[in-house]
């Protein structure tokens, strides 16, 4: 097609040149005549006529003019394949982000695989032994001082002392039983008291009707069975009324000095936080944890543990961020983890406030600690630390 419309115009100019060459030739031929007016005009006829032939045949060669003006390669440049490319590449990209989405829903649709944690390994006897240990160490450096915190001067007294000590704190036993002792200073004494006024001077500590009963049970068999002393073995202790394993023991290693574990609730808390044991039952905690330690750690064992117990690692708001054995802990994070927050929760010498022993030891007195106040009395103020 496009060899054919190059062609048509080539004619159409020849055609235009042959008819202009004899037009002027007709009109050479009347000014060679004379002047011929006739001649003249009939050549100036004849190059009119030319013209007129030659417009028409021009005419007649427009369209294919236009057909030149609508070229075949201005239309393949006006639809240039690289714009239509560089258009089709949103399509790309979404069709791009369609398989995406659909790969998304795809997975999600899927259930989604659970997420395996690695479990601690199980902490072997010989660790557990080792880091139990250790946290004893650390303990003994942290209360160099701790000690039983009863008042107490004699077996008898720290006898009477720990039955009242159930279910109260030590604080309230030790304000109580000044009195006791002035008027009661014997099992003998004690055994033949009026049980309304013993009741009555040791109320403060609580279920006072049953305590009275229990106190004057142990000083009447005291009196009866041992001459009026304490036995030092725990198979006697145990016979006494209202003396169970734990008493036993807080009287055999603080009277006699014979090894022992006290196993309060601090100590039973305590001991299940750090995983020394499971146990609930103090009986089997008792001998849970005796397995861990040397006898001759036992007594001290219990009075660092007790310390820590009611000075840091609390019930309800352990401080955390306080502890000096955090790092041994498996229940770290359970209470304040922050060390300013942490040090306000801290009690006893530790934060400055008066501790449980009206009477405490001197080396208690020199790490910073304060005496209790009497019953009645106002507390000292807080040193703090």
């Amino acid at each position: 097609m496009g060899e054919q419309a190059s062609a048509a115009p080539e004619k159409a100019a020849k055609g235009v040149k042959g008819t202009r060459g004899a037009g002027g030739a007709g009109a050479s031929a009347g000014k060679g005549a004379g002047g011929s007016g006739d001649a003249g005009a009939s050549g100036g006829a004849a190059g009119s006529g030319g013209k007129r032939a030659a417009a028409k045949k021009t005419g007649a060669a427009k369209p294919v003019k236009k057909a030149v003006a609508a070229k075949p390669a201005k239309k393949a440049v006006a639809a240039k394949p690289a714009k239509k490319a560089v258009v089709a590449k949103p399509a790309k990209k979404a069709a791009a982000a369609k398989s995406a989405k659909s790969v998304e829903k795809a997975d999600a649709a899927k259930p989604a695989k659970p997420v395996k944690k690695t479990a601690a390994k199980p902490e072997s006897r010989t660790a557990l032994v080792r880091r139990a240990r250790r946290i004893n160490r650390e303990l003994a450096e942290v209360y160099p001082y701790a000690h039983p915190e009863l008042d107490f001067e004699n077996p008898f007294q720290l006898l009477v002392a720990t039955v009242l000590s159930a279910q109260t704190t030590d604080l309230r036993v030790n304000q109580t039983t000044p009195a006791l002792f002035a008027k009661y200073p014997t099992p003998e004494d004690l055994a033949v008291a009026n049980p309304e006024d013993v009741e009555e001077l040791i109320r403060p500590t609580g279920f006072f009707r049953a305590k009275t009963k229990s106190i004057m049970g142990l000083a009447a068999a005291l009196r009866d069975e041992f001459g009026g002393e304490v036995p030092g073995r725990l198979e006697d202790l145990v016979k006494l009324p209202g003396v169970g394993r734990k008493t036993a023991f807080v009287v055999m290693g603080n009277a006699f000095g014979r090894p022992g574990i006290t196993v309060d609730t601090h100590f039973g808390r305590l001991v299940r936080r750090w995983k020394w044991t499971e146990e609930t039952d103090p009986d089997k905690v008792e001998k849970a944890v005796g397995e861990l330690f040397p006898k001759s750690d036992w007594t001290m064992l219990s009075h660092r543990v007790i310390f820590h117990g009611r000075r840091i690692c609390h019930a309800r708001k352990p401080a955390c961020g306080a502890c000096p054995i955090a790092p041994l802990c498996p229940a770290y994070g359970e209470g304040e983890t922050d060390p300013e927050k942490a040090k306000k929760l801290l009690k006893y010498e530790k934060g400055g406030f008066p501790g449980q022993r009206l009477k405490p030891p001197q080396s208690y007195l020199d790490a910073g600690g304060i005496p209790a106040p009497p019953l009645g009395a106002t507390a000292p103020p807080a040193t703090g630390e």
